[in-house]
């Protein structure tokens, strides 16, 4: 019995020891895809490329809204004096002018996030490339992105088959039976007491 036990500890020791050369082994690295967005060259030039077509939509807006201040300006002031077909064109231009910069606010507001989603996409593309290939480069096992997600990973770290190797036996085993609610058996009467021998 005493050599059964021995065996067993030497064989658990001998796992943990592969366990822990196997992770030793493995060459794990981590990426913050924000910090390369902001700081990389490419990001950069996104970012620049970004504000600069806002900066001139934005100025295109701000002369409008500029032209229509000065129209509602010049109504206030001189639509006293006004006949009323004058008024009543000048204040139709001016809420036609406001539909205009609403409408062209939201288009602008709807083209800028769609175009920026886009960059970003094709950029975020570009630097899970040059990850990869620097990962294998650098014969990285495996890199996680600070968000979450897996960048690279060698055929070595994926346990996906062998995971599905051992769905079959799962599906074909019966169901564990729910344990039954234990009751309670009634309690028997008392027998009666014995009258005392005379």
């Amino acid at each position: 019995m005493k050599r059964s036990w021995i065996a067993m500890i030497a064989a658990g020791a001998a796992m943990v020891s592969v366990v822990t050369t196997a992770q030793a082994e493995s060459k794990i690295g981590v990426v913050n895809f924000g910090r390369l967005l902001q700081e990389s060259p490419q990001g950069r030039a996104a970012t620049d490329m970004l504000r600069k077509e806002a900066e001139a939509k934005q100025n295109e807006l701000g002369n409008l809204q500029a032209s229509l201040k000065a129209k509602e300006d010049r109504l206030t002031k001189d639509g006293a004096t006004m006949t009323a077909d004058q008024r009543t064109r000048a204040e139709k231009e001016l809420r036609d002018g406001n539909r205009d910069l609403q409408t062209k606010t939201t288009e602008f507001q709807d083209d800028l996030s769609a175009h920026q989603n886009e960059i970003v996409g094709r950029l975020q593309n570009e630097l899970g490339m040059v990850v990869q290939n620097y990962a294998a480069a650098q014969k990285f096992d495996l890199v996680l992105a600070a968000e979450g997600s897996i960048v690279y990973a060698t055929a070595a770290m994926d346990i996906t088959n062998a995971v599905l190797a051992t769905l079959p036996a799962v599906a074909a085993a019966p169901a564990a039976a729910a344990p039954k609610p234990a009751t309670s058996a009634a309690p028997k009467p008392a027998a009666p007491a014995k009258a005392p021998a005379k």
